[in-house]
């Protein structure tokens, strides 16, 4: 049971943490347009779902805080509180706190500390005081005119006197298969008031034999004495809505009400006049008054809609968005039952599993051609491409959309232009791209990083932009698409731009790069990745670029990726990320250099060449070759890694391009296209250059997955040192 409850724990706090969530990005698009009902709607619905969950757990310090906050955004969703700037950060801080809150109990298993209950209180006292200024004009049914109730008295007979709400509840017999306790949501309503009488009903349950463990027969009788009003009592039931039957009768309620509560429900009208007694609802006079009305009542009652609206309680209007509302409700549960939550551990397993099925294919595969059996060829060619589609399968399966990620960048944004003084606002493009979820998981914190140094240290004061004939606002966008079998990653910005004699300055002063060394635009930009690389000057828009850049640079090259940066001077820079699809299984190009075996990711290679002896002994001398009138720098594979063998047969061009850079890759043999299950290799290989990790093949010998893009980079550096006649680093 601990574990369960363990488990319920950490899907209610993954559930709490995507409404804050939804909560934050509501806040923040409402912040750009006041007038957005709909961010209103959403916003005010993941408090309430946050307050509804923790009450079900018991968390009521979470109930307490969302509830005065829910009552806050009540009064926005209805008009009487104008959304501005002051309120919006004083929610934002609220969410900000909720998730603390969530985090101390689930994360950490206690109760906030007392430094911790203080910023709560500090906060609720705010969202009063927003409150506070509008409580003359909130309309409150209960307190309505004695002539009114008058009114409806003489229409529809006496009047119940009693101060408590009656609550009639059938739970349906799916309510347990639904994952909810009925115990946990009267416990839950308990906590808004006092329980007075409660009688519980067995009515439905058959015989023993009959029973079905899973099948919920509840139902209840509610005697319930609070101040909260019928929404928020209604609101106690919101994730059972669907899954029972549920009547609320208010305090001092015309005795009609419960004449028509009985004729709905299936018990016995005496069996419920009995019922309704014991729970302290109505007296036993009240109760022959209630019978005797009902046989002079017509056979059908009016709907309860039509109902409200001839006793003046509601106008038409607001029925139909009622009904509209449950609709839409009714629509979203339907919609969430097309999709399931899965453990990131599961597919992590899955995903491995399937790995491992590829291996063990690509030898079943070898041993058929090895006996020269066509049958079993074709059959294990049948095999492997059933394979190949669930590898494509599970591989979609943690494919997300990067726009999620990049929205919660609205907030850092947000909150460090507004401390820096800044008017800055971000861009989000390509948010549909899709790559891994270890990915995104991965790239989070360099982007995060990358982001924060664009507002401070690219976006110029606003004086300076105003000087240089620029818009006050500064623009900082997030862009994301698909090239050559990657997904780039942008972050840019309007700003000053980098400034490339400073940055080359600082790099000799450090001895980075030699005196008289010439070096790149794109050379000299990367510099700014260097350990420790940064100047003291913080008033120029270069200051402090390059302290956290080589941890940015690190993070993206563990995940077999790539950073280059752009620059033009008073219009700002681009910093690009290129990145794999996926961290586990690739389509690779096998061949082969002596007794060695790579494998060249296959999105990768744009053609193959055989090199001519000619070609071959004229390239012994240069880094470079003449394909078709284009020069094309190559690396030697036996070369590059120390090798030296080669079978001294004919050899061949693997032309290679990655970010519109081409290189060719002279190897022996060409060996086809291999399925690549990605091996990491150990941390004694990781410093090695131009390989990215390892796999396992057929025969079940190890080969080697090159680094396409760093050869590259040593291609053209090495064709650069030919021609200049100066080291790269």
């Amino acid at each position: 049971m601990n574990a369960e409850m363990e488990q319920a724990k950490q899907l209610f706090k993954q559930e709490c943490d995507e409404l804050l969530q939804e909560m934050e990005e509501g806040l923040l698009q409402l912040e750009d347009n006041p007038q957005d009902m709909d961010s209103v709607g959403a916003v005010f619905r993941a408090a309430h779902t946050i307050k509804g969950s923790s009450g079900i757990f018991g968390f009521d310090d979470i109930v307490a805080f969302a509830h005065v906050a829910e009552n806050l955004l009540d009064l926005v969703r209805a008009g009487e509180l104008p959304v501005t700037g002051e309120l919006i950060a004083v929610l934002l801080e609220s969410g900000d706190y909720l998730g603390e809150l969530v985090a101390h109990f689930v994360v950490n298993d206690e109760r906030p500390d007392e430094a911790v209950i203080e910023v709560g209180q500090g906060l609720i006292k705010q969202l009063n005081t927003f409150m506070g200024r509008e409580e003359a004009s909130s309309p409150d049914t209960r307190s309505m005119p004695v002539e009114h109730e008058g009114t409806i008295t003489a229409e529809l007979g006496s009047l119940v006197e009693t101060d408590n709400w009656h609550i009639s509840l059938r739970f349906g017999p799916d309510v347990l298969r639904n994952g909810m306790d009925p115990l946990s949501i009267i416990q839950y309503l308990a906590t808004l008031g006092e329980l007075v009488g409660l009688t519980t009903l067995f009515d439905e349950m058959p015989e023993a034999a009959e029973m079905d463990p899973e099948t919920c027969y509840l139902g209840f009788e509610i005697a319930f004495h609070s101040d909260a009003d019928k929404e928020a009592i209604e609101n106690v039931f919101e994730f059972v809505r669907n899954d029972c039957q549920l009547r609320l009768i208010p305090p001092h309620s015309n005795i009609s009400h419960y004449i028509e509560l009985i004729q709905a429900l299936p018990e016995d009208d005496m069996r419920l006049g009995e019922i309704l007694i014991k729970s302290k609802a109505l007296t036993e006079r009240e109760l022959q008054d209630a019978l005797a009305q009902q046989s002079k009542q017509e056979a059908s009652a009016p709907p309860i809609g039509e109902l409200l609206v001839n006793e003046g309680v509601v106008n038409e209007k607001v029925v139909a968005v009622a009904v509209d509302k449950q609709a839409d409700t009714r629509s979203k549960k339907l919609s969430k039952t097309h999709s399931v939550r899965v453990d990131a551990n599961k597919l992590d397993q899955l995903i491995n599993l399937v790995g491992e099925l590829v291996i063990a294919g690509a030898r079943s595969y070898l041993l058929a051609q090895r006996n020269g059996d066509d049958d079993l060829v074709e059959t294990v060619s049948d095999t492997s491409r059933l394979v190949e589609e669930i590898r494509d399968s599970a591989l979609r399966l943690r494919m997300v959309q990067i726009g999620e990620t990049f929205n919660r960048f609205r907030r850092v944004v947000r909150d460090v232009s507004k401390e820096m003084g800044k008017d800055i606002k971000l861009m989000v493009e390509g948010g549909d791209t899709e790559l891994d979820k270890t990915v995104v998981e991965k790239i989070s914190d360099p982007l995060m990083h990358l982001v924060r140094n664009a507002i401070d240290h690219g976006i110029e004061p606003e004086e300076t932009r105003l000087a240089n004939g620029k818009s006050s606002l500064g623009v900082v966008t997030l862009n994301a698409y698909h090239d050559s079998g990657s997904i780039v990653i942008e972050v840019r910005d309007d700003g000053g731009g980098l400034n490339r004699d400073k940055i080359l300055a600082k790099a000799k002063d450090r001895g980075l790069v030699a005196a008289n060394q010439n070096l790149t635009d794109q050379e000299v930009y990367r510099l700014i990745f260097e350990a420790g690389f940064s100047t003291a000057d913080q008033v120029t828009n270069i200051s402090g670029r390059g302290v956290g850049m080589d941890v940015v640079r690190r993070n993206v090259e563990a995940l077999r990726g790539s950073i280059t940066v752009a620059s033009e001077q008073g219009l700002g820079t681009t910093i690009r990320i290129r990145l794999p699809l996926t961290l586990a299984i690739i389509d690779g190009f096998l061949v082969g250099v002596g007794d060695a075996s790579y494998v060249v990711p296959l999105d990768m290679v744009v053609e193959c060449v055989e090199l001519s002896e000619h070609e071959n002994d004229g390239a012994l001398t240069h880094q470079f070759i003449n394909l078709r009138g284009e020069v094309l720098p190559f690396v030697r594979l036996n070369e590059m890694f120390a090798d030296g063998s080669t079978d001294g047969g004919q050899q061949n061009l693997v032309v290679v391009q990655y970010a519109g850079q081409k290189a060719g890759l002279v190897v022996d043999r060409l060996l086809g296209e291999f399925q690549t299950v990605i091996k990491p290799l150990g941390k004694i290989f990781q410093s090695l250059r131009g390989i990215s990790g390892a796999t396992i093949l057929g025969s079940g010998d190890v080969a080697v997955i090159l680094d396409v893009p760093n050869l590259i980079q040593q291609s053209i550096s090495a064709e650069i040192h030919e021609n200049v006649g100066g080291v790269v680093h």
